[in-house]
């Protein structure tokens, strides 16, 4: 993380959607009334004046409530798991006595995370207070757009491409030709949108963005809509993510003020208006013709293409689509070169990329790294590798209709080309480690149930394909599979892919055929064994302690949630299978695996 210097005392606290979940106001205002009480905001020695300031999302969400302590001439200093409690002994022990309260200071885990992240869009992400149009500007912001302006809108579109910056939201399609086609459409009138309906589960790359920077994205719109020529344009963002939209709103009302949007941005002549527009949380609304047709009223649902929006977007005209990713890379390309940020990365595929790490990983959260890092760098040098001492079983890379590696792909190179190779996708970034507790039938069946419920119902192979898909899926899981269903399943898969009209239908099928691909066995052993070699679907298994494993410590009799579980100290535990509601808890909280 760079470097950040302080003429006062500050601490920095994360005030992210997880860190306000997890008490982030109570710990700002512990922070402020310590301070006052203690006489440390007016001490007469600005450098031993302290002061508290909100910031958005570093990425170690599991971590909050995340604060970092800054005193001049010192490197900060992070605490993790912060609570109102524990501020007057921070303040007291560190920030009056100078010593580092070691005890809940951030361990070596926490820096090795970062170690080989490359952050450049979100590096003021846990440093610049998102309300703060001031702030934004003190750390460089809106210096990309004044550079902009002195340039031709040519010029910049030259610039981008050759950075080599491709789309963010997970086509990967280039975005200064992009802008050349909208650019290059006959007409006056020409609207910019920002994708920020980011709906795939367990991603939340855009919104920490936007929460955490939310004028990186204003000012990387505005440098597009110079070079494309648009005098109007929308950031759409689900309603869903209301600290989001507070924020935005608030940067839209700062931006105009200071003469950032408006008839006439800083003087230059240049026109750009820009609104916000509250989506519903429709997932197809993340393609770009369904979002359009959202903005202007209708029921979010893709339209045939062509005409691409390009041509006839927004209300039939010109309209050029990018999500919050994509933008908030302009200002970084802009103000460092082109040449500089197409030497990061791989040669197709440039720059950095943000994913959201979740699932069975030790340190999960928000990552940038460089494009053509490779996936075992990814799992088990940045989020920590496998916990409990399991082992290692698949990730699933693109969001809910991406597709699964396994070990045998771990030192795929992620890159845009690489990972379709593989199976996989980049999509918008959302990356789920599975280990061996994870059956990948049911996997399967997870992410088809997401995007069959989420299809608008527009087309027929989407809205039948994927409903007759997941009966399917419910029934080899249910212990009641037929011969012939794996074939069914893949026959079905392709027809969707080719036929459907949109990406989701389009892609819907690649968790199955991925999971079919490189987990057969695991297929067969539900339809002809009526075995669930995971222990995870419920109506394949029971649940058993073995007496040989058992270690007596009774740590599933805590962790049952229905009583079910029978011990004493120094005993083995027992299950009563007529109270056993096979929850799984038991054989995900056993470090010892004793439960069959």
């Amino acid at each position: 993380m760079s470097e950040y210097k302080v003429e006062q005392i500050e601490v920095h606290v994360c005030m992210g959607t997880a860190g306000v979940a997890s008490g982030g106001d109570a710990v700002m205002a512990a922070l402020t009334g310590e301070f006052e009480k203690r006489g440390l905001t007016n001490t007469g020695v600005k450098e031993r004046n302290c002061k508290t300031k909100q910031t958005g999302c570093r990425g170690l969400c599991a971590r909050d409530v995340l604060i970092d302590v800054y005193i001049p001439g010192q490197g900060p200093i992070t605490y993790e798991h912060v609570t109102a409690e524990m501020v007057p002994t921070i303040v007291e022990e560190h920030i009056v006595g100078g010593e580092i309260v070691a005890k809940w200071a951030a361990k070596k885990d926490y820096f090795e995370f970062y170690d080989k992240q490359k952050r450049y869009v979100l590096n003021d992400c846990g440093k610049v207070d998102p309300d703060s149009l001031e702030d934004y500007i003190a750390h460089g912001g809106y210096d990309a757009l004044k550079k902009s302006l002195k340039m031709t809108s040519e010029e910049v579109i030259d610039e981008v491409k050759k950075s080599g910056l491709r789309g963010r939201g997970g086509g990967g399609f280039p975005t200064g030709l992009k802008w050349t086609f909208c650019r290059n459409s006959p007409g006056d009138l020409k609207y910019l949108i920002c994708n920020a309906d980011e709906g795939d589960p367990g991603a939340f790359m855009d919104r920490s963005i936007i929460e955490g920077n939310p004028h990186a994205v204003i000012e990387g719109m505005l440098i597009a809509a110079y070079a494309i020529g648009c005098k109007e344009g929308y950031i759409y963002c689900r309603a869903e993510y209301p600290l989001a939209i507070k924020r935005v709103k608030k940067a839209l009302v700062d931006a105009e003020k200071a003469g950032y949007l408006g008839d006439n941005v800083l003087g230059s002549g240049f026109e750009f208006h820009l609104k916000l527009k509250e989506g519903a949380g429709a997932f197809v609304c993340g393609e770009e013709t369904a979002l359009i047709a959202s903005i202007e009223g209708e029921r979010g649902m893709p339209r045939s293409r062509p005409p691409f929006p390009a041509v006839k977007g927004l209300w039939q005209k010109p309209s050029n689509v990018n999500n919050v990713e994509t933008f908030a890379n302009l200002p970084v390309i802009i103000l460092n070169g082109a040449e500089w940020y197409a030497n990061i990365g791989t040669e197709k595929s440039k720059g950095t990329k943000i994913f959201a790490l979740s699932g069975k990983v030790k340190s999960t959260g928000l990552i940038e790294v460089p494009m053509g890092i490779s996936v075992r760098e990814l799992i088990f040098e940045v989020g920590g590798g496998i916990p409990k001492k399991r082992k290692f079983k698949a990730v699933q890379l693109g969001g809910p209709s991406g597709g699964c590696l396994t070990e045998a792909h771990l030192d795929t190179r992620i890159d845009y080309d690489s990972l379709i190779a593989a199976g996989a996708m980049m999509g918008s970034g959302g990356v789920v480690v599975l280990d061996e507790t994870n059956c990948m039938v049911n996997v399967a069946q997870f992410f088809l149930t997401f995007t069959q419920r989420e299809s608008c119902g527009k087309c027929i192979p989407c809205r039948v394909g994927t409903k007759t898909m997941l009966d399917i899926l419910d029934r080899i899981t249910s212990g009641k599979g037929r011969e012939g269903d794996i074939e069914r399943l893949e026959s079905l898969a392709t027809d969707i892919k080719i036929s459907s009209l949109c990406g989701l239908g389009q892609t819907a099928p690649n968790p199955i055929l991925t999971t079919i691909r490189y987990f057969r066995d695991e297929y067969e052993a539900h339809i002809f064994k009526q075995k669930c070699p995971a222990r995870e679907c419920p109506e394949l298994i029971e649940f058993v302690v073995v007496d040989e494993r058992c270690k007596k410590c009774g740590i599933c009799k805590k962790v049952c949630p229905v009583d079910a579980i029978t011990w004493e100290k120094g005993q083995f535990a027992f299950i009563d299978k007529s109270k056993c509601v096979k929850c799984r808890e038991c054989i995900v909280n056993c470090p010892f695996n004793s439960i069959d």
